[in-house]
């Protein structure tokens, strides 16, 4: 008697033929006479690890894990002996094996197709593209569809070098990191040298701007004080105009009428020989000064 559950896809055969296939039956069968293949149907999880060779002869070791689920199980009882013993439930042959075996090979396979493209470095770092190219390429893998398995999903979670080789690349990338660091010091001081550089630049023309206006400044007072000294000799000159016109005689005479105007507020009189011979001699010719008031 076989009692049947979800996990497992039972296929009663007959002198070859099917009497009975699907899940979670239940039914009384002749060994002797009958044979029963159960498939598993559940979603599993086959880790792997292989090595394999980059473009520039460096060993690479994937590690990682597929998930793979039988989609048609009738198909795969045809393909693989399946067939179990009874009461026990061992599989008679390790065919249930190969079905790990096939899709792991199936992986490895289009993994060493896409590695090999890529230099050591380049394969480091490029996990994740190459595990979802490997995944598209191992769902689409003819022997693996023949034999009713589905691809569910595929991941790397690990790829390393030789240790040697590993410490060489960790050297140079931690090289490359303060390469970079120097790059970014020295960015920084040349743009504080060039800021620096402006801020003086800046300083020295408002210094210009600065001695440009001083300059104007100056020679706006200069024009100016000029003007008013022109203005000042130019109002001095009209004043003096008429007094230019007049003879000698009348400017003594006006001379000492402010005088005798202003007597009382006039200490002394100096009065040259010249200024008192020609008093003397415009007096003796009648020639006085007439002062008009």
């Amino acid at each position: 008697f076989y009692k049947g559950g979800l996990n497992h896809y039972a296929v009663l055969f007959k002198n070859g033929k099917v009497i009975k296939e699907g899940t979670g039956l239940n039914f009384w069968y002749r060994t002797g006479l009958s044979n029963l293949s159960l498939v598993p149907v559940q979603s599993q999880d086959a880790p792997f690890i292989f090595t394999e060779t980059t473009s520039d002869f460096q060993e690479l070791a994937v590690q990682g894990t597929v998930t793979y689920r039988v989609s048609d199980p009738a198909k795969l009882a045809r393909v693989l002996n399946l067939t179990v013993k009874p009461g026990s439930g061992k599989y008679v042959t390790d065919d249930a094996d190969k079905i790990v075996s096939r899709v792991v090979m199936s992986v490895q396979a289009h993994a060493r197709s896409r590695i090999v493209a890529f230099p050591l470095r380049d394969a480091l770092t490029r996990v994740h593209e190459v595990a979802d190219e490997v995944l598209q390429a191992v769902r689409g893998e003819t022997d693996l569809l023949n034999m009713g398995i589905s691809i569910e999903g595929l991941y790397f979670t690990n790829l390393s070098a030789k240790p040697e080789m590993q410490k060489a690349l960790e050297a140079d990338y931690r090289e490359s990191l303060q390469r970079e660091a120097d790059k970014a010091i020295y960015a920084r001081r040349v743009a504080a040298q060039a800021e620096e550089h402006k801020l003086v630049e800046q300083g020295l023309a408002t210094d210009i701007e600065l001695e440009n206006r001083r300059v104007e400044l100056v020679d706006t007072k200069a024009r100016n004080q000029l003007a008013e000294a022109e203005v000042a000799g130019k109002a001095e000159e009209l004043k003096l105009k008429p007094y230019a016109e007049l003879p000698p005689q009348a400017l003594v005479g006006m001379a000492l009428k402010e005088w005798a105007a202003n007597a009382g507020n006039i200490d002394n009189l100096s009065i040259t020989p010249d200024v008192l011979t020609g008093l003397v001699g415009w007096l003796a010719n009648g020639k006085a000064p007439q002062v008009r008031t």
